[in-house]
């Protein structure tokens, strides 16, 4: 046996204090610590998300996310924009009349934007939910037809949207792709979720 006598009081106590001091340090840590999350409902109501489009050249495509969907930006080429006119008997809802997205005031115009460069739409498939392929080249392609103008094809179910995210009549997707509110707060900077005037 050791010379010196081991106290168990003590050890008792020492270890005891430790852990309520360990107890009480987390207790404090955890709500100081959860201060920097976002609470529920700003998760829920999407923050406006700011993009530099600067980088973007004429013929490509950029995507960020936004209240958890895939939200394009596509800086279309004038012939680009030349196609959209061509497009519009084989369009379901060229003018989008349809209701199933509100379109903001500002897209109800052929290139459905702001700016007639710049397409942003939401990157989802209004049928179930699929995301469709980028297809920007022009002409016959596998599951395209020979005139195509180029746009989107959503793999899923054959569903093809214009480059202006319409969709063309007799595809399962029942609605052009979703504008989001957005703004541009310059020429190179772009606020989406948020449309609002300054």
């Amino acid at each position: 046996m050791s010379d010196q006598q081991v106290d168990q009081g003590k050890r008792t106590w020492l270890i005891a204090t430790g852990c309520a001091g360990a107890v009480g340090g987390v207790a404090t840590a955890v709500p100081f610590v959860s201060t920097f999350a976002p609470s529920e409902r700003a998760k829920a109501a999407g923050a406006p998300v700011e993009v530099d489009i600067s980088a973007i050249k004429p013929g490509e495509k950029l995507t960020v996310e936004w209240r958890g969907k895939p939200v394009w930006i596509v800086r279309r080429t004038p012939e680009q924009l030349e196609s959209l006119k061509k497009n519009d008997s084989q369009l379901a809802d060229p003018n989008s009349d349809r209701k199933a997205f509100p379109i903001p005031e500002y897209a109800k115009n052929e290139n459905r934007s702001l700016k007639p460069e710049y397409l942003v739409v939401v990157g989802i498939c209004s049928h179930l939910g699929c995301s469709p392929s980028d297809k920007f080249t022009t002409g016959a392609q596998p599951s395209l037809p020979d005139d195509w103008n180029g746009g989107f094809l959503c793999p899923c179910h054959g569903s093809t949207f214009d480059m202006a995210g319409r969709v063309f009549k007799n595809k399962p997707a029942p609605d052009n792709l979703e504008v989001p509110p957005y703004k541009f707060l310059t020429d190179s900077r772009l606020l989406i979720g948020d449309d609002s005037k300054a």
